[in-house]
């Protein structure tokens, strides 16, 4: 089993940033193929980004990355808008060895307002 723990999330003005972490524990960090999700109100949830690529609609103003150390991946967020709002979700991936199914496991997640 992998806990997900996000935070950094908050209220911010359009053009600002904001760095979101997520602490994961139970599985080797390393093992984990860990990825960013978000729901907007009204809206389904969607994909931000992950270890090879990102949104169309997030590029060139966030960035993912990873310390393997921290067992903690990030999501840096420049540029932000007031499209960006929602609740913010950590994605963990664990391949199951020698098949190609996953179990996958969320954080609680993290609120982000960007104010016009």
């Amino acid at each position: 089993q992998v806990q997900l723990v996000e935070s950094g999330g908050g209220l911010v003005q359009a053009g600002g940033s904001l760095r979101l972490s997520c602490a994961a524990s139970g599985r080797t960090f390393s093992s984990l193929d860990m990825g960013w999700y978000r729901q907007a109100p009204g809206k389904e949830r969607e994909f931000v980004g992950g270890s090879t690529r990102n949104a169309d609609s997030v590029k060139g103003r966030f960035t993912i990355s990873r310390d393997n150390a921290k067992n903690t991946v990030y999501l840096q967020m420049n540029s932000l808008k007031p499209e960006d709002t929602a609740i913010y979700y950590c994605n963990a991936r664990y391949r199951i060895p020698g098949t190609n199914n996953y179990y996958e496991y969320w954080g609680q997640g993290t609120q982000v307002t960007v104010s016009s």
